[in-house]
């Protein structure tokens, strides 16, 4: 009988007749001895998961599943949030109208029957709705009798000229410019905040199908039903239309996902010519996608914005780890072997190093799970998932049907000449060139200068947001597009930062805390990106001069606790938004010019700073509240998590592989071109003005946990062949004829399948697609560069007598 020793040193093929069946380790064993159960089984699993995951799998998004729930700052705002409408998931609709202005009959009767259509939307909170046809918004003045005020919208408005020059009175009273009304007075604001579930289902609210509404709503008002322009445009803003959009995004990415297979099978095909082989490799990656989805079905959860991206990994994944397997097979069929012997040989030499391989690629997902952010913890469940079937589909499957199918015998003869190509020769000899000490030398120099360079370019990485608008979404979308109107048009932005004051009953009322939420206003607005501040001080301000024939010297807060009591009452009919109902906790909220990470570090710097002067038994200043101080926590999770997760992610990857090198400098050469490449990706983001977010926060983590997979494959066979007393050169040449091919191979698939998310409309998958092709290639040229280079001093290379040169296909087996 021939065994797995003896066929290292003996390069004769052997017959299916005098194979031992029983021989290998046990799950070899017990793989290839049940093929046909495992092959009726897998089949069965992926019907069943695959109704599943048409049947239950959704898509959609949650506000709170985007929050880090347990900063300080979120807690902060969530107990209390029903003290809190308005500031924090909420929509702005603005209504303009491009023939004239706001005072025209044809667009104030626009602007109502939206309003009440937007009324009656499931999951808005009506209380809380403002617009010019809205109850709550108010205007007031100061007579000789006192205040006199009323509604904005006149009781008796019919549309006549009387009326329109009485609403265009009240909208001056009401000091509504720039902030419910243009600049420009060529259109108004309806802003609709939103609840969580809609009250009537108990349900979450569906953003796509709410988008979609608005979608219409808009368009039913832009054109008449002969499809003529009416004069009147609808701009929209706001997290619900932000996923909304980003939803309907996603139901293109089943295109790039079919690009990105097209792509992988015309590359691995190219490399094989041989389409049977192709074939199987793609639908075994498919099967784990199908796999995947349907356990993410079973499990209750479901896709959005981002683990949509995830099944693309997996997908490129799987074909990485396939290619691999078809590769060691058509080598072994191509020197005489029978399919089901090579089927075995590849699966004894090669299923260790993609098993280690796979679980360091889960660990680089689930690292994620140290982000105190849902949806990226439910990414790193539903990746981690996905690649841990792998180590069933392509694993265990495929070379299942490879030792049925096997692949076709011209492929395989073209596998054998290709290694002894004089093309191929001559790349593996000028490869070969990196074991030596001066090419060495200047290898480990150049990637040394990369590093420092990459290294100064990264220092002026930065948190957050870097561009105005929504940045998960192309510059020139309709949402950036509405976006930079309002921006234009309105002197109050939607990125509002609020500090919660919080007191007693009643304390909200007291001179001393008024004075202090007065003096934290000022404060911030005394920060650059600051627009303006509201708060109960500045409506107590102007009611009590008002109270007293508008006079200027009683624009103050007065210490008389009645009048104080009076100004609060009057505030509570204009501005309820100001206060809670027991007066115990108010919002002191300021408009900022952008969200960027700057302006967001700023104020939180100066909020916080105030907030641990001034807070005491009777009042505490609490960060934050508002879409602005949303993100800041936000950002600060993120800061706090990217060190966190580059930390956890390198000591689980030294793990696994001192594990299987069992060698501290093999370690090292196989780490460090894995730091040079995080750090060029840092210096890449800089570069390209991408900031460190919820969307990019997991590329450093997946580039690292799957970009050490070229290293386990070619230091594997590369270290078992020292061992058998062949020199570095030698060791690597060999290394390079049985793995090197394919890892190139797969870091071009691997490239090729991400980099179609840069035809998405949505930024932030685009950017993810950039950055994991960029750390894909420059892990691949990495490891066959400098493993070599780095070998040299690290590994101790021997001077030997010269080995018989073992086919590549015969290497591993010794290990």
């Amino acid at each position: 009988m021939h065994t797995p020793a003896t066929r290292a040193q003996d390069a004769a093929p052997i017959s299916l007749e005098s194979f031992d069946l029983r021989s290998g380790p046990r799950l070899e064993r017990l793989v290839f001895n049940n093929r046909l159960a495992i092959v009726i089984a897998c089949a069965l699993i992926t019907i069943t998961l695959g109704f599943m995951a048409f049947m239950k799998l959704g898509l959609n998004a949650s506000f709170e599943k985007m929050i880090p729930r347990s900063h300080p700052y979120i807690q902060n705002y969530l107990e209390q949030r029903a003290d809190l409408r308005g500031l924090g998931n909420s929509l702005r609709i603005v209504v303009e109208n491009t023939e004239g202005d706001i005072y025209q009959p044809k667009y104030l009767d626009a602007l109502k029957r939206l309003q009440d259509e937007l009324f009656l939307t499931p999951g808005v909170d009506r209380a809380w709705m403002k617009s010019l046809w809205a109850p709550g918004v108010r205007w007031t003045e100061v007579t000789e009798e006192g205040f006199r005020g009323g509604p904005v919208m006149p009781d008796n408005y019919d549309g006549s000229p009387r009326a329109i020059e009485q609403l265009r009175a009240n909208i001056a009273r009401a000091g509504l410019g720039g902030s419910l009304v243009g600049n420009d007075f060529k259109s108004s604001m309806i802003i609709v905040p939103l609840l969580d579930k809609d009250p009537t289902t108990g349900q979450r609210i569906d953003y796509r199908a709410l988008s979609h509404t608005l979608d219409k709503l808009a368009a039913s008002y832009e054109k008449d039903a002969s499809g003529k322009p009416t004069g009147i445009k609808v701009h929209t803003v706001g997290f619900a239309k932000l996923v909304g959009d980003l939803i309907d995004g996603l139901h293109q990415v089943a295109l790039y996902f079919a690009i990105a297979a097209l792509v992988a099978a015309a590359i691995i095909f190219l490399y094989t010519r041989c389409l049977r082989s192709t074939a199987l490799v793609i639908a075994c990656s498919l099967v784990a996608v199908v796999w995947q989805l349907g356990l993410v079905a079973a499990l209750g959860f479901e896709l959005d914005p981002y683990s949509i991206l995830v099944p693309f990994l997996v997908f490129a994944i799987g074909v990485s780890h396939g290619a691999q397997k078809m590769n060691g097979i058509m080598q072994d069929i191509g020197r005489g072997e029978h399919r089901l012997i090579a089927a075995r040989f590849t699966f004894r030499r090669l299923f260790l190093a993609g098993l280690t391989a796979l679980v360091a690629d889960v660990v680089g997902f689930a690292v994620l799970m140290v982000i105190d952010i849902p949806v990226i913890k439910d990414l790193a469940l539903t990746a981690s998932i996905g690649v841990g079937v792998l180590i069933f589909t392509n694993l265990i499957l495929l070379p299942v049907l490879l030792s049925y199918v096997g692949v076709s015998p011209a492929a395989a003869a073209r596998s054998l000449r290709a290694e002894n190509n004089a093309g191929a020769s001559r790349l593996n000899a000028w490869l070969g060139h990196f074991t030596e000490r001066k090419w060495a030398l200047r290898t480990i120099g150049a990637a040394g200068a990369l590093l420092a360079i990459g290294f100064a370019a990264s220092t002026h990485l930065k948190i957050g947001d870097l561009d105005p608008g929504a940045p998960e979404l192309r510059p020139q979308s309709r949402y950036n597009r509405d976006n930079a109107y309002i921006t234009a048009n309105y002197s109050l932005s939607s990125d509002t930062f609020a500090v919660i004051v919080k007191t007693a009953k009643e304390g909200c009322l007291q001179y001393g805390t008024l004075v202090e939420a007065d003096r934290l206003a000022w404060a911030l607005q005394q920060v650059p990106g600051v627009q303006t501040t509201v708060s109960l001080a500045n409506a107590v301000r102007q009611i009590t001069a008002g109270s007293n024939e508008g006079s200027p010297k009683w624009l103050t807060i007065a210490r008389n606790q009645d009048v104080l009591n009076y100004g609060a009452q009057q505030a509570s009919v204009n501005n309820p938004e100001l206060f809670n109902t027991d007066c115990s906790v108010m919002p002191v909220i300021a408009y900022l010019s952008d969200h960027r990470a700057e302006t967001l570090d700023r104020v939180v710097a100066a909020s916080a700073a105030f907030a641990d002067a001034h807070s005491n038994d009777e009042r505490k200043f609490l960060l934050a509240a508002g879409s602005a101080g949303i993100e800041a926590a936000t950002n600060i999770v993120v800061h706090k998590a990217w060190n966190e997760m580059l930390v956890l992610v390198y000591a689980a990857v030294i793990a696994l592989c001192f594990v299987t090198f069992r060698s501290w400098r093999a370690v090292v050469v196989a780490v460090v071109p894995l730091v040079i490449t995080s750090v060029m990706c840092e210096a890449l983001m800089v570069c390209l003005g991408i900031g460190v977010k919820v969307a990019t926060l997991p590329v450093i983590a997946l580039g690292v946990g799957i970009g050490v997979d070229y290293a386990l494959y070619l230091l594997s066979v590369q270290l078992a062949e020292q061992r058998r007393g062949a020199t570095l050169g030698e060791a690597y040449a060999r290394a390079l004829r049985f793995t090197g091919k394919v890892v190139a191979l797969v870091g071009v698939t691997l490239a090729a399948g991400v980099l179609t998310w840069a035809l998405s409309p949505i930024k932030f998958q685009a950017d993810m697609g950039i950055l994991l092709a960029f750390m894909f290639i420059w892990n691949m040229v990495g490891a066959v560069l400098l493993i070599p280079a780095l070998s040299h001093f690290l590994l101790r290379p021997r001077k030997s007598e010269p080995v018989a040169q073992a086919p590549a296909a015969a290497a591993p087996n010794a290990a």
